[in-house]
């Protein structure tokens, strides 16, 4: 007997490969040709932000993350590592996307910055620096408020003058 073709199983086979291929490119694909940055680099920082959080509960050490207004960048740190090791991480700092800044930061007691360095610091009792991060991209804006007692980031998607305990300010 003369075979020609394919069976329904390898068939099946090609077909269940060639979805699980397009199931894991295009969400990766979409973003890059549609996505603004902005999104990503918001959920980046909130990213980092929870993981301070939680290593400085579970190592029962300070952390900090330090954001470089300047070349919009941001990388994070233990206060133990040595000088040589927070250069590195320095280095290794995550760039936002093309076209997305950080707009300005501020924290209380601190006047509001919009160019230099800055950092905010996670305590390992479980607390944070208050700090608002204002993200920008074009005419669009993004606030990030990290609260001292709280375990989740408040993200808003428009510039908003926060306050320490969670007020607007108008």
């Amino acid at each position: 007997m003369k075979k020609n073709g394919y069976t329904l199983v390898e068939l099946a086979v090609v077909v269940f490969l060639l979805g699980l291929m397009l199931f894991l490119a295009v969400p990766r694909v979409r973003e890059n040709l549609v996505g603004d940055g902005i999104r990503t680099a918001v959920r980046r920082l909130v990213g980092a932000v929870r993981e301070l959080r939680a290593d400085a509960i579970r190592e029962q050490m300070d952390y900090v993350l330090h954001l470089d207004l300047n070349s919009h960048a941001f990388w994070t740190y233990s206060l133990d590592m040595t000088p040589e090791k927070r250069d590195e991480k320095k280095r290794a700092a995550f760039h936002f996307p093309e076209g997305v800044i950080i707009a300005d930061v501020s924290q209380i007691g601190v006047e509001k910055k919009s160019d230099g360095e800055i950092t905010v610091k996670f305590f390992k009792k479980g607390h944070v620096q208050p700090t608002v991060i204002h993200l920008k991209k074009d005419d669009r804006y993004f606030t990030l408020a990290l609260f001292p007692f709280s375990s989740s980031v408040k993200v808003y998607e428009r510039y908003a003058d926060v306050t320490a305990d969670g007020r607007e300010n108008d």
